[in-house]
């Protein structure tokens, strides 16, 4: 495992994001959440991997009790980190909220809370005054933030009065926005940006075409995965295929290795299975040459995601048609 280290913490370049556990979205059914899930957290620390992420909104809280009874007590071993869903954050709200993440998952501090999606209505000075709360109670130690721009991440600084540690978003070869300022922000400010979606919910695994579309409603719910999306990602595809055919490796791990080439980046994919976490795990021993991130590069900017109305009305009819 290659680690990262930001601010005086060392973490796994790759981690283990935790939406899949209890959520049904994924269509995993109940043996993934009782019994596939614990292997999965398990097998991961076994291979040093440190940073857990989970969110009290992934399966309603299901997936902070899954992480922690699967803890058990290997506690110190793992960076728990955990998200607050940010319905009304007010200061009140973000404390009662970041006391019933950690008491679900049973552990006596949460290392990194975030505040899950920015709130425009609610002052970023409250939910701020909550983070420095939980703070001062020894209920967190460090704040994240979740989805922010630069500027929101700047301001929710200002507020909180001391650094915030991470930003989490959605970063790929096939969304590339932080690219342009929130990566090299972190790098120039000893920050961290945390890749969810690292796989393009895995769209680069070169798994689905139009003639053979996933299931499972987060996906059916997104605009990669409409037809026209996946026929444009084709030649991406084959970019990163090509890359993994000169490696021995798969093109998921391939697509994971360019997003932590990136300095004070780390990735957290989730995982199906526990082969299918030993496979990500492995991509972190994946060194790339500079040609072949510039080709991925070159091959990740000519693809684009149809958006606008239409593409959601799009995503509403598949909706429909797969109830």
């Amino acid at each position: 495992m290659r680690y990262v280290d930001v601010r005086g913490t060392r973490l796994s370049a790759i981690g283990l994001g935790t939406w899949q556990f209890g959520s049904k979205d994924w269509g995993y059914g109940s043996d993934y959440a009782d019994v596939e899930a614990g292997r999965i957290l398990q097998r991961a620390l076994d291979l040093g991997v440190n940073v857990i992420d989970t969110a009290e909104i992934y399966g309603r809280g299901n997936s902070e009790q899954i992480v922690g009874r699967a803890l058990g007590e290997r506690r110190k071993e793992a960076f728990v980190a955990s998200k607050v869903f940010p319905l009304a954050p007010t200061a009140g709200w973000v404390e009662r909220h970041g006391r019933r993440s950690r008491d679900r998952l049973g552990i006596d501090v949460i290392d990194l809370y975030q505040i899950h999606w920015p709130n425009p209505i609610v002052p970023i000075t409250q939910q701020m005054e909550g983070m420095r709360r939980l703070q001062r109670a020894g209920v967190i130690t460090d704040v994240g933030v979740s989805n922010f721009s630069l500027g929101r991440w700047r301001a929710a600084e200002d507020a909180l009065g001391s650094p915030v540690f991470s930003n989490q978003v959605q970063y790929s070869l096939v969304a590339r926005k932080p690219d342009s300022d929130l990566v090299p922000y972190a790098q120039a400010n000893d920050r961290l940006v945390i890749a969810y979606s690292p796989l393009g919910m895995g769209m680069l695994s070169g798994r689905y075409t139009s003639a053979h579309p996933p299931t499972g409603s987060a996906r059916l719910n997104n605009p990669l995965f409409l037809p026209e999306s996946l026929d444009r990602a084709q030649p991406l595809i084959d970019a990163v295929r090509a890359v993994a055919n000169a490696h021995d490796a798969t093109p998921a791990q391939v697509a994971l290795a360019w997003v932590i080439s990136h300095q004070n980046v780390i990735a957290i994919p989730g995982a199906s299975s526990v082969d299918q976490l030993v496979a990500n795990v492995e991509a972190a021993d994946l060194e790339l040459t500079i040609d072949e991130i510039a080709t991925l590069t070159r091959a990740s900017e000519a693809f684009s995601v149809p958006s606008g109305i239409g593409a959601y009305a799009k995503v509403a009819r598949r909706r429909l048609t797969h109830r």
